[in-house]
């Protein structure tokens, strides 16, 4: 682990160039800022609320090297890209992440899940498109370089809901593939993410529709976290969720290394990947002393089929669209919007926050027709 502790002057490799960047590598480094943040909330959660000396030395000193590896990936994004361009680069793998999760979840509920927050996604950078252009005059196209479609989906109007609307049913950990257990870390991270990015984006323009704009996604972004937080299995062990969790982040760095284009980056994702076989080695073995059970009953025979892949998904998400738009959260299940009760809970709160308009809404009358369509 000694050899993990990183000097200042390698905690800031050079950053990419906003202007000529592959918009998934920008993806990648954006994903991958937030699978560790999350395991190092995660981590000093865990100190908070277990006694146990030993495994918090071994918290604190994985930790630490996590913290080194999160503030060299953050080092990549370069101090020109503004906020707005990089929420654009967050939906970008919002929508193409979602949709190859969704693609590879072997778990129906799960799948449903993810579909129905995609088409949300889907028209977050729609509305970030649309500020990008009245605020900084720039064409979203050029960040996502037409891999992914930019055009409406479920209204941001739409889609704030009471927050018992968010609950949902959780799968069990014995019933459910390891697939669908990285899927869920990997989720809740990248939503995290979002959600924490745009919050702390508030203050960064003076246009008071840009402020709440990023208010208004951060809160739906919100949303989305407490519904994939409630999909997951509560009766996870903490040292089985954190081995778990260190297995995700070594397949997420290895997926991202066998993905990326940038000979630096790549070898930065190669280093991390080692990093965190580490780590999942030392959890492993906590694991093992401390529960007294073996790592194959928590992961099987450690067989992830299928990798986590930025590419585009045009179709699939146009498929999506199409069928899940009108979709709407009710006791648990997903149902047409004409079906919902007339005390569904999420309409009167709506009302409220949507009472002196919504900035998503405002952002699309101000639209410029001519730019940010959908691809046919």
């Amino acid at each position: 682990m000694s050899g993990q502790f990183r000097s200042w002057k390698e905690l800031a490799p050079p950053p990419y160039d906003k202007r000529t960047v592959d918009p998934y590598t920008r993806g990648r480094v954006l994903l991958m800022d937030g699978i560790e943040g999350n395991s190092m909330l995660t981590k000093h959660y865990m100190t908070r609320s277990i006694d146990d000396d030993a495994v918090k030395k071994h918290l604190a000193i994985v930790r630490r090297a996590e913290s080194l590896q999160q503030q060299t990936i953050r080092s990549l994004v370069p101090s020109d890209e503004t906020p707005i361009e990089t929420a654009i680069g967050l939906e970008q793998m919002a929508v193409d992440l979602t949709a190859n999760l969704a693609q590879n979840e072997a778990d129906g509920y799960s799948k449903q899940v993810l579909d129905f927050a995609l088409v949300e996604d889907y028209d977050h950078l729609y509305r970030f498109a649309l500020l990008y252009e009245r605020t900084e005059g720039g064409d979203a196209e050029q960040l996502t370089r037409g891999r992914t479609g930019i055009g409406p989906g479920r209204p941001t109007a739409e889609q704030h809901r009471h927050p018992v609307d968010e609950m949902r049913p959780h799968f069990d950990r014995r019933d459910v593939s390891l697939r669908t257990m990285m899927n869920h870390f990997t989720i809740v991270s990248a939503e995290q993410e979002k959600m924490l990015f745009y919050k702390s984006s508030i203050s960064a323009y003076e246009d008071q529709l840009a402020r709440q704009l990023f208010g208004e996604i951060a809160d739906v972004e919100e949303q989305h976290l407490s519904q994939y937080e409630a999909v997951g299995d509560p009766d996870i062990a903490p040292l089985e969720r954190l081995m778990l969790m260190e297995l995700n982040e070594a397949y997420n760095y290895y997926s991202a290394f066998l993905g990326e284009s940038d000979p630096a980056i790549r070898r930065l994702w190669k280093e991390f990947m080692g990093q965190e076989l580490e780590h999942f080695r030392l959890a492993a073995a906590l694991f093992e002393k401390e529960e007294g059970r073996s790592v194959a009953d928590a992961i099987g025979d450690g067989i992830i089929p299928s990798l986590v892949e930025l590419q585009p998904n045009i179709d699939y998400v146009n498929a999506v669209l199409a069928t899940q738009e009108g979709l709407r959260p009710y006791d648990g299940e997903f149902i047409p919007r004409e079906r919902l009760p007339p005390d569904w809970p999420s309409f009167t709160f709506r009302d409220a926050q949507n009472e002196g308009g919504s900035p998503a809404d405002e952002v699309e009358k101000r639209r410029p027709r001519e730019r940010v369509r959908r691809p046919a």
